[in-house]
């Protein structure tokens, strides 16, 4: 059974396709979008972590979106 790590981030309504298509190069499945705690939009993401180094992939880098 594959082991999954997770990821949130917000959407900007005018460059959602380029926000999440930059997530999606890195491996990111959307799971879901909600309405936030604020009222904007955030996607929930996933991927599997890769095991075979023995380590979690790291998520600490964001991907850069291009306006």
């Amino acid at each position: 059974m594959p082991s999954w790590e997770y990821i949130t981030t917000p959407l900007l309504i005018h460059n959602t396709t380029a926000i999440l298509n930059n997530w999606g190069s890195q491996g990111w499945e959307l799971v879901q979008i909600v309405t936030g705690p604020e009222g904007g939009l955030v996607a929930y993401l996933k991927r599997p972590v890769e095991s075979s180094a023995g380590s979690p992939v790291s998520s600490s880098a964001s991907p850069e979106v291009s306006a």
